[in-house]
């Protein structure tokens, strides 16, 4: 088997919505669905593609092609980010699409899997011209009815942010005069328009949940040859965006040592460790991870990073990073997927086969959509988390502790009384509805592999179980008898 994967010279050519499909067919032998049903959870619902012009300088116009998909509506909204990028494609989009689906019904999350791409690189736009393109991208899409606090929900991918997304809302508010509900027509908005506490960093703080669950479990760590816990872990992680970096900075806090980061300009690594935060603040001042003093080597093919010794590869960029043409140089153990699509199926059949644990996207990178959830629900609600109870359980609390220390005498110090009768904030909230979301999740899907010792890794588990839950879904609507 390593022999014939060594020989192949180059990946042929990737179909994204089709590694996806290949992925579903594996596990909907394990399930007991009509075909019927299980092409309808397959398909994409809606592909609305679409071009529209913007104005450039000098009296020119240039026309974008741009995308949203709606993968499922067994569930409504449908829910996902709109991805600005020159490499998106009609492919790409449908891709994530399905994806977003079978994620959401992993984590138990009520929403249909959608996706949006714009074909641009946005380095070459001024502020105006992407203000321009998003405004316009969201009015086509209130035109065709795909966006809407119960229709389709948007959030940020990328090379897009909190900014894009509040140029959204504000186009849809301005197109539905009156709508009550409007800041809920999309998430990852800036706190200031109805954003969340802890939405930037959900999907990294994800990520960290998903590897510290995983590496919990004393009988696969046997297994693989490793000690229980993060403390001491050796990390290499590809992308230093937003979600490779806080996935790094909670990983390194709980004792994870990141001895690779890997970017498109080239990779560093260092077997003591790397200041993931020095890192980040040396790339932002020179441009570059290249050139870091804390680091023993660097490459400038990027590539070339992911292939060092480690423990847990941690893959947070783009999709279709470990392939069939590199996987037999991977020394990881442990593949936990931050990006959408990093592993192509030839390539986790050799790491699986060879014993390897891949942590799937559709688990390891939900944390974004789950607390996107919590903003959806924080719109809707029009109240803040926390906000009509914080004070009102600070108070019993203050009761409790003021009876005992009556009953026994004790009086606590002011600190351990703040720390006993402190109410929660909202980021607390959400961070403990994330947690309790990925430590269930995790649980349910390694469940499912042990109980039929025929499914052979974790995201054929995860497959399985979204696959079930959806079906479920559809025949309950009555649309399957």
């Amino acid at each position: 088997m390593a022999k014939t994967v060594k020989a192949k010279k180059a990946e042929p050519e990737v179909h994204f919505f089709g590694d996806v499909c290949s992925f579903f067919d594996k596990a909907a032998r394990f399930t007991p669905h009509p075909q019927g049903l299980l092409n309808q959870i397959k398909t994409c619902n809606s592909v609305y593609r679409f071009q529209f012009p913007i104005r450039k300088g000098n009296g020119q116009f240039e026309v974008i092609d741009a995308w949203r998909v709606e993968h499922s509506q067994h569930k409504l909204p449908t829910k996902g980010g709109i991805r600005y990028s020159e490499m998106v494609n009609e492919d790409e989009v449908m891709a994530l699409a399905a994806l977003m689906t079978y994620k959401c019904a992993v984590v138990n999350v009520p929403f249909g899997g959608a996706k949006g791409g714009v074909k641009i690189n946005p380095k070459n736009y001024t502020v105006d011209q992407l203000e321009n393109i998003t405004r316009r991208y969201t009015s086509e899409l209130i035109k065709k009815n795909f966006i809407g606090p119960g229709i389709d929900v948007p959030a940020p991918d990328y090379g897009t942010g909190e900014r894009e997304m509040s140029w959204i809302v504000d186009t849809y508010a301005a197109m539905n005069p009156g709508s009550l509900d409007a800041s809920a027509c999309v998430t990852g908005k800036p706190i200031s328009q109805s954003g969340i506490n802890g939405r930037r960093e959900a999907t990294g703080r994800g990520i960290f949940y998903a590897v510290r669950e995983c590496v919990s479990v004393s009988e696969d760590m046997k297994k693989l040859g490793l000690s229980v816990g993060l403390e001491g872990k050796k990390v290499i992680v590809q992308g230093l965006g937003n979600v490779g970096f806080y996935a790094s900075k909670f990983i390194q806090e709980a004792g994870g040592i990141i001895v690779g980061l890997c970017e498109f300009e080239g990779a560093i690594y260092n077997p003591k460790g790397l200041d993931v935060e020095a890192v980040f603040n040396h790339r932002k001042k020179t441009g570059s991870i290249l050139n870091y003093k804390g680091a023993t080597k660097e490459f400038k093919n990027s590539s070339v990073g992911l292939e060092q010794e480690c423990d847990i590869l941690i893959p947070a960029a783009l999709e279709n990073q470990i392939t069939s043409a590199n996987i037999s140089k991977i020394k990881a153990k442990i593949i936990a997927e931050g990006a959408n699509g990093p592993t192509t199926p030839e390539a986790e059949e050799f790491f699986t086969k060879k014993g390897g644990i891949i942590i799937p996207d559709m688990y390891c990178n939900a944390g974004g959509v789950t607390v996107s959830y919590f903003e959806w629900l924080k719109n809707l609600s029009h109240v803040a988390f926390g906000r009509m109870d914080k004070r009102y359980e600070e108070n019993a609390s203050r009761t409790f502790v003021d009876t005992i220390e009556k009953a026994t005498g004790v009086t606590l110090s002011a600190d351990q009384r703040k720390a006993v009768i402190k109410g929660p904030t909202e980021l607390e909230l959400v961070n403990s509805g994330l947690e309790d979301t990925m430590i269930r999740s995790y649980h349910e899907m390694r469940e499912i592999k042990v109980v039929n010792r025929k499914v052979d890794s974790l995201r054929t588990a995860a497959f399985v179980g979204a696959i079930d839950k959806i079906a479920v879904s559809y025949m309950n609507l009555g649309i399957f008898p």
